[in-house]
């Protein structure tokens, strides 16, 4: 019994077990890993593609939150990722990069269950309707955006700790510590605050991230084989156009996150700052439009090699499990 992932014709003859007769399976419909791949395998896949990439990337991450400080301490500037991840080891220790990782773990495992497995289960759905028969742009779109809707319902309060530990000059002396102190003096819902901020900078990123991924595969990879070069290579395009095109909304989203005291005093507002419109004003107020572009380097830089490694693992895990859920099931295809 084997998985077969060699190059097939243009046309197979697939046995349709029900009538004892052969039925026609065209190129374009061929797509024998994500269609035979289970809810359980989506999640699982998902689960682990999604804790490795905020693990490998994470100290790229704390680089970023910090270069989209709109008022940095002057010993926390950075003019590039290597050079703000060298003074952070240099000066505050090797492990600070590492600062937060330990909560987005615990909350990324079961985001990218969700996301990927809604993602996989709207996408063929939707395609199915708008486009019977192959896949559809407009599917993979409206899919991951959904998909958004579950990912950010679990991480928004995840990024909200995480972002708040990797700030400069941090008070929090832990992850629990910052759950207390944000939940005893902003009340619970501070751990939303940026919700729908997240929401709307995630949903286009999403959205052209996986129609990105899916036009790529379709010039890399059209009969969707298990090509690791292929799932790669389109992971990385697509989260950089993604990330380069939404840094504005993510310069506000981190914002609403860190209530970053510093910028926020500059320009007189007491109190938290709510609302994606007063994030937008408060950020153009302090710098302008090149504020909205800050970190964008780091941004991109995180998010090429973070979606390479999502969708390469989520694809070998899918692979994988459905390459052992058919061996033990006795059949091939």
């Amino acid at each position: 019994m084997e998985l077969r992932v060699e190059p097939v014709p243009a046309t197979l003859k697939m046995p349709d077990k029900s009538e004892g007769r052969e039925s026609e399976l065209t190129e374009e419909e061929y797509e024998s890993l994500p269609a035979s791949a289970s809810p359980a395998t989506h999640m699982t896949a998902g689960a682990v593609a999604g804790v490795l990439e905020h693990a490998v990337m994470f100290p790229v991450d704390s680089v970023k939150t910090r270069m989209q400080s709109l008022q940095p301490d002057p010993k926390a500037r950075y003019q590039s990722v290597y050079q703000g991840l060298s003074r952070i080891i240099r000066t505050e220790g090797i492990m600070r990069p590492m600062r937060g990782i330990g909560i987005t773990m615990a909350g990324a495992g079961p985001a990218h269950a969700l996301y990927f497995a809604g993602y996989e289960k709207l996408k063929w759905k939707l395609s199915n309707i708008i486009h019977p028969g192959s896949n559809s742009h407009i599917a993979n779109g409206i899919a991951g955006s959904i998909a958004t809707l579950l990912h950010d319902a679990v991480m928004n309060p995840v990024e909200v700790v995480k972002q708040r530990m990797q700030m400069y000059n941090s008070p929090y002396k832990g992850a629990w510590d910052c759950i207390q102190t944000v939940r005893r003096t902003e009340g619970v819902a501070a751990f939303y605050r940026s919700y729908t901020t997240q929401l709307t900078m995630n949903i286009p990123f999403q959205a052209m991230h996986f129609i990105t991924y899916e036009f790529m595969q379709e010039q890399l990879n059209p009969r969707r084989q298990y090509q690791p070069h292929t799932h790669i290579i389109s992971g990385a395009v697509a989260g950089a156009v993604a990330a380069a095109v939404t840094t504005p909304l993510d310069v506000c989203k981190t914002l609403l996150n860190t209530q970053e005291n510093v910028a926020l005093t500059s320009i007189n507002i007491s109190g938290h700052l709510s609302g994606m419109a007063n994030a937008f004003r408060t950020v153009y107020q302090i710098g302008g439009v090149p504020a909205f572009f800050k970190g964008m380097q780091a941004r991109v830089i995180y998010q090429m090699p973070s979606t390479a490694i999502s969708w390469s693992v989520y694809e070998f895990f899918k692979y994988f499990l459905t390459k052992r859920k058919i061996e033990k099931s006795g059949t091939s295809i």
